[in-house]
């Protein structure tokens, strides 16, 4: 049995739980597995299968209104079935999105209500920068701290410069070399996680993501010392990896801690990062503040101090590039949810005319 603080339970949940109306009635429980609306959560009295209530149903909007892992929820348990209906998702104080694979317009949540995210590159040929930028640009946009690891060194035979690679990549950010296999990093992991348990008082959430094959599965194993999650090799063609995680899950840490294991992600396109691409990018923003222009694109304007520092070569050319590739994919996502609002304003529209139409006809009678 856990408690709620072993499961990262804190005061603004408390809060939000004190003030509820349906407060007295549904017990707090934790999102630990989401697979296709059957949720598993997780309570001060065990573990239960759930499905959402019908009025809680009713008022959902969109795709990131169902509950995910990591959310916190308020269900009515019923103990000796081990079932249990969720009634309502508690606000969140934290979320890791992403647009949803496909041309559809909408938010996937990833993971909710996370304090640090374990960004997990491996260092063989899939080892790539801008990949790595762009999961920081959304790691930054969830409200979540940032921790990339580096893992797999032990076959790799230049780690020190790939390290200082990233490093530059991501101005700030901790940095882990890890091993799964040899251990290396471990102990730093775990401290990480320890550290921030101690000081909040509650036990810190902690989210692994990164591409298939990065070995986040052998991680959690070796954080846990145990091999609770299956494993797989990578393609020895093309080191690509398989996919062995198929569903998100919540892991409670005997030592101190929650851990949010993910699916490998092939596609990772923004949602909302306009601020993450600002804190990703700090160098760049710092730079910008003295050009010339306010307005200044960075890109054959007079008096650019971001061109100025590529040209003296104080800026790398490919991370300005990965800056200004991503500003416009930002942009063009909010266009496209711009469209999206729109469209759906207008079928709004359209079915409360077609509902005033259909009453002055029956009125009429």
């Amino acid at each position: 049995m856990y408690s709620l603080e072993d499961l990262g339970w804190c005061k603004y949940f408390s809060s939000q739980y004190e003030t509820s109306k349906t407060g007295s009635e549904f017990l707090p429980a934790r999102v630990t597995e989401d697979n296709r609306e059957i949720y598993r959560i997780v309570s001060a009295t065990g573990e239960f299968l759930s499905e959402l209530s019908g009025k809680l149903r009713h008022e959902i909007l969109g795709r990131a209104d169902f509950p995910a892992v990591g959310d916190w929820v308020l269900a009515s348990l019923r103990e000796s079935e081990r079932r249990a209906t969720i009634h309502r998702v508690l606000k969140r104080r934290s979320k890791f999105s992403r647009k949803i694979a496909g041309r559809k317009t909408e938010e996937q949540i990833v993971a909710a209500n996370i304090d640090v995210i374990f960004l997990v590159s491996s260092l063989n040929r899939e080892f790539n920068p801008r990949r790595i930028e762009r999961y920081l640009t959304l790691a930054w946009e969830s409200g979540a701290r940032p921790v990339i690891v580096l893992n797999k060194c032990d076959l790799c035979e230049n780690a020190d410069e790939l390290l200082r690679e990233t490093e530059s990549a991501a101005m700030g950010v901790r940095v882990v070399l890890a091993s799964a296999f040899r251990g290396d990093g471990i102990a730093e992991i775990c401290e990480i996680l320890q550290a921030a348990s101690e000081n909040t008082g509650a036990s810190l959430t902690a989210a692994l993501l990164g591409t298939s094959g990065v070995g986040k599965s052998s991680l959690i194993n070796a954080i846990l010392g145990t091999p609770l999650l299956e494993t797989k090799s990578i393609r020895a063609g093309d080191d690509r990896g398989r996919h062995t995680t198929t569903t998100r899950q919540l892991i409670v840490l005997s030592g101190g801690g929650v851990l949010i294991d993910t699916p490998g992600m092939r596609e990772l396109q923004l949602w909302d990062a306009g601020e993450g691409i600002g804190q990703a990018f700090g160098e760049i923003q710092e730079l910008a503040a003295r050009c010339k222009f306010r307005d200044c694109k960075h890109e054959s304007e007079p008096g650019c101090a971001v061109r100025a520092a590529v040209e003296s070569e104080a800026l790398d050319v490919e991370r300005l590039e990965s800056f200004h590739k991503l500003g416009r994919e930002e942009k063009f996502l909010e266009a496209k949810q711009d469209a999206a609002v729109r469209s759906q304003r207008t079928k709004e529209l359209r079915k409360m005319m077609k509902s005033v139409n259909q009453f002055y006809r029956d009125r009429g009678r």
